[in-house]
């Protein structure tokens, strides 16, 4: 092996290495996917933190189940600021610093990167 080179067994730094840090599109929508699966995260601990069921929440915020469950799944890429807050309010919660951050990224996603589908 050359000096310097370096070897590594984890899969998802090769995957990381191959496919995503020499191409700038590629970080992006990755940066996007984990933000999406953050914000996912979120609207579920707040909910359970709050002791409700998707049915419960959903009453709250003026919706139906199925759109919580949406909300909540990390894949859906379509949140909203508007509903995220809606959400907080219903739940009488403040968003944290590290939160109120998160929504900020969100809301400069640009907005072609939020609504594009899988290949």
């Amino acid at each position: 092996m050359p000096p310097g080179t370096r070897t590594t067994t984890d899969a998802l730094e090769i995957l990381y290495d191959r496919y995503i840090r020499n191409d700038p599109e590629s970080q992006v929508l990755l940066a996007v996917e984990r933000l999406n699966a953050r914000i996912a995260q979120m609207i579920y601990d707040m909910r359970t933190e709050a002791g409700l069921t998707q049915r419960q929440l959903a009453k709250l915020v003026g919706t139906t189940q199925s759109v919580i469950s949406r909300l909540e799944d990390s894949d859906y890429q379509r949140h909203s600021l508007t509903m995220l807050k809606r959400i907080a309010k219903a739940l009488n919660r403040e968003w944290s610093k590290q939160e109120h951050q998160m929504l900020h990224d969100f809301a400069n996603v640009p907005k072609h990167t939020k609504r594009r589908r899988r290949q």
